[in-house]
């Protein structure tokens, strides 16, 4: 549990977890580079292609090259067999877009962080009920920080993360972290299809280091 809480942390800390998925193994490792080179040490590579094991394993791999002390997640995790998968695997953490009791207890018999993903009060209730300390809510943008404001005085002990449309804006992240968040989730508007095809590694650095200046100049 203490390492739970240490990733935790180290989440609270950078306040922003970039997340992204390709289908090629040498883009996988060089938007973790790029990421890392910006001052990002915990990342979220997303399950949604076929080359995900692979290019994981290749990232998991690569941190052996002067990225010792990168943590990498492993979301869209919906079945116990993936997340077993992915443990297995090295995972540091994983990450859901759902609730789902049986990769919750695949977590916990492994002693691993898990971040289950919650749109309503109920899901979050069911979710600190777990166990869980720290909950993804998802589709951000659909959310919106006004959700934020309104359920956080009913879970005063959990810890929220936005994921889904979050800009990156002075206007956008600092409405979330205004409506009491502990960290956002930086997908698409930072790593987008068009920055992974033409290969612009520069402007995923660039866009970290901007998201990482706007997130420490908000107060805590």
């Amino acid at each position: 549990m203490e390492q739970q809480q240490q990733i935790i942390e180290q989440i609270k800390k950078q306040r922003v977890l970039p997340l992204f998925y390709h289908d090629d193994t040498e883009v996988c490792v060089s938007v973790t580079r790029a990421l890392y080179e910006a001052g990002i040490r915990v990342i979220e590579f997303t399950n949604r292609g076929k080359a995900a094991m692979d290019n994981f394993k290749a990232m998991h791999a690569a941190k052996k090259d002067g990225m010792s002390d990168l943590l990498l997640a492993v979301g869209t995790i919906r079945t116990a067999d993936q997340a077993k998968s992915f443990i297995d695997a090295g995972a540091d953490f994983l990450i859901s877009p759902v609730f789902d009791a049986d990769v919750c207890d695949m977590a916990y018999m492994h002693k691993v962080l898990w971040l289950p993903g919650c749109m309503t009060p109920t899901e979050i209730h069911v979710a600190e009920n777990a166990g869980c300390k720290l909950v993804k809510l998802f589709p951000g943008n659909v959310l919106g920080p006004g959700f934020v404001s309104a359920i956080k005085e009913l879970f005063p002990k959990m810890d929220f993360m936005p994921t889904g449309g979050v800009e990156v804006t002075e206007e956008n992240i600092g409405a979330w972290f205004g409506s009491g968040v502990c960290a956002v989730g930086l997908g698409s508007k930072m790593i987008s299809k068009t920055v992974l095809a033409n290969k612009d590694y520069a402007t995923i650095t660039r866009l970290a280091k901007e998201a990482l200046t706007i997130t420490a100049n908000i107060k805590k």
